[in-house]
């Protein structure tokens, strides 16, 4: 199925009533249509339970790249893969791709736990099931281990910053799409009044928090962040906890307001939000050139 068909299909859809009605299409969103992903029974101890999806298109000998999808709460990884297209643009683009998913054992709402000390830490639960998976997918198919990308939305936003957090050396680019930042809530309680809102926070306590979750010394993967300004789910204040995480020192103080509009109000689409100087410890930002995430990582997996 095409791109265009993926576009045309969601256009037609009748409007959502809300967050909660997600669900009844992540899980079968286009009767009679069957996704291509296949499930993975064996690729490690997987400590987090998960269950593995991977697509790797037939005429690939060698796939350009990988790119990890993680799912929202509600959806499955073949929902989420027919709503956004991504087997469509992995045979367009000549990558393979890897859609973790949760268990309803694990979380009610198939979230990832992104929030659980026991599953975002390296090596321990979920971080380390997909890291396995990753693992997995590289070594048996000769893909390029520089040239693996994640990205996430909501709740599997959260789980992004987890693993760029946990396995920086992993990854050459993330994007977070609703999602918050690494290390805020410990528990469900907290969780949930981090989406509400996030906490104020320095970009020296969240970059603290990511520089704790590994030993990481060398460069780190580059980050874009995508929230829509009326969220009523994840609040957009996590946008720029999420982009303070991996900021130096004051330059990030600006703020998500002040970067993405200009002195007219309009928003500014291709222009970077900043660019702080790289340094052994810090991360380089800047925003990916629109329209969306999901084209944005293909073309980098093609180049």
């Amino acid at each position: 199925m095409s791109l265009a068909e993926n576009v045309d299909y969601l256009s037609r859809l009748r409007k959502l009533n809300g967050f909660h009605d997600i669900g009844a299409y992540a899980r079968n969103p286009r009767p009679g249509v069957r996704s291509p992903l296949v499930q993975v029974a064996r690729f490690g101890s997987n400590p987090g339970d998960l269950r593995m999806f991977a697509f790797v298109p037939a005429n690939l000998q060698q796939p350009r790249a990988l790119v990890v999808v993680l799912h929202g709460c509600g959806q499955t990884a073949t929902g989420y893969d027919h709503g956004a297209g991504w087997s469509t643009l992995a045979k367009h683009y000549g990558f393979a791709l890897l859609l973790p998913e949760q268990q309803i054992s694990n979380n009610a709402n198939t979230c990832f736990n992104w929030f659980n000390p026991d599953d975002i830490g390296r090596e321990s639960g979920e971080a380390a099931s997909i890291r396995q998976m990753i693992k997995r997918m590289v070594e048996g198919h000769a893909i390029d281990p520089h040239r693996v990308f994640i990205t996430g939305l909501s709740a599997g936003g959260a789980m992004t910053t987890v693993m760029l957090a946990t396995y920086p050396e992993v990854f050459a680019a993330g994007a977070v799409i609703a999602g918050l930042p690494f290390g805020v809530a410990s528990n469900m309680r907290e969780a949930l009044t981090g989406m509400r809102g996030a906490r104020e926070r320095t970009p020296r306590e969240l970059g603290d928090l990511v520089r704790k979750a590994s030993r990481h010394k060398g460069q780190w993967p580059r980050l874009s962040v995508w929230h829509g300004s009326a969220d009523r789910t994840v609040s957009p204040t996590n946008a720029n906890g999420s982009t303070y995480m991996i900021c130096r020192r004051s330059r990030c103080r600006r703020g998500l307001s002040t970067a993405i509009r200009g002195k007219s109000g309009g928003t500014r689409t291709a222009r970077p939000w900043w660019n702080p100087t790289p340094s052994p410890t810090w991360p380089t930002a800047r925003r990916l050139a629109p329209p969306t995430t999901t084209s944005t990582m293909a073309g980098k997996a093609r180049s």
